[in-house]
């Protein structure tokens, strides 16, 4: 009881303490620790923990996605969020180096709540149990992050030194013309943890996901989502209900350039609707942030 207590007092002093700018209508990255992230924690651990003990559960958790192996995306990473000190939220993240991930700025910083503490999981299917598992405090928000407008939605993690394994690997950065690139029309793969908004249930063995997303064009994605859709913003389609889902903000989306995998996208934000209405996702657009990033790594 005591715990319950001191729980509603941290919510309403962060709620009391929200920034004054005020957050376009059904903006989906503002209270996303309240709104998804520690709902999605909740969920995730249950099935997870459900699922380690009957071995008939399955199901997907990326919209419309299939799962996968973590060693088909090693550069994946699961984030632990702790909030207002007792609760968990969940984000994604892609392995840079041996000591720098990237993330969305709103897995910290949601307009409401500010992270505690991050526990990075690195070559696990899972993200409650298994994999390396490092805790941080330190993130870099990039400086423009306006939670308002959602645009600048990138954040880097520092953690201690992490090896390589085949589990564990770096994903590479747009170099060259691809910097010009806008990957419109290509395939791309995301992948998280995230579950979908209708629920469902996951294999007792992994519980990661993937989905391959067509790169769709601003000018689309801005007839759907107005301003929050800028020139560091790329989309995918939702066509057939695919797409990325609460759970999955942060986490990577991959293109195939030049015979290598490289980073196009970081989960930003979907419909506010929900993930399988077959509405655009949208990214923060690495093209646009790669020297930020290389200044930080």
């Amino acid at each position: 009881m005591k715990l319950l207590i001191i729980a509603c007092l941290a919510l309403a002093v962060a709620v009391s303490a929200v920034d004054i700018r005020t957050p376009a209508p059904n903006n989906p990255v503002y209270g996303y620790h309240l709104k998804f992230g520690i709902p999605e924690a909740r969920r995730i651990k249950k099935l997870e923990e459900a699922a380690a003990q009957d071995a008939t559960l399955s199901g997907s958790r990326i919209v419309g996605g299939s799962l996968t192996n973590i060693a088909s995306v090693p550069y994946q990473v699961g984030l632990v969020i702790t909030v207002l000190v007792i609760f968990q939220s969940v984000c994604g993240a892609s392995i840079l180096t041996h000591n720098r991930l990237l993330t969305a700025a709103h897995c910290n910083g949601d307009g409401i709540m500010t992270a505690n503490s991050f526990t990075a999981v690195l070559g696990s299917n899972t993200l409650f149990s298994g994999g390396t598992r490092i805790v941080t405090h330190d993130i870099v928000m990039h400086p423009q992050w306006n939670w308002a407008t959602i645009h600048n939605d990138i954040a880097i993690l520092r953690i201690n030194s992490v090896s390589f394994t085949n589990v564990i690997q770096p994903i590479a950065l747009p170099s060259g013309n691809e910097l010009n690139n806008n990957f419109l029309g290509q395939n791309a793969l995301a992948s998280g943890f995230g579950l979908t908004v209708d629920g469902g249930s996951i294999s007792p063995s992994q519980s990661l996901s993937s989905v391959t997303l067509p790169v769709i064009s601003n000018q689309e994605c801005f007839a759907v989502y107005g301003g929050a859709v800028v020139a560091s913003t790329i989309c995918t389609s939702g066509a057939g209900g695919k797409g990325t889902c609460s759970g999955d903000s942060g986490g990577p989306l991959v293109v195939t350039s030049n015979n290598r995998q490289i980073l196009v996208g970081v989960v930003s934000f979907g419909a506010a609707a929900g993930c399988s209405v077959g509405l655009p996702a949208a990214y923060a657009r690495v093209t646009s942030y790669v020297s930020w990033i290389q200044s930080l790594l």
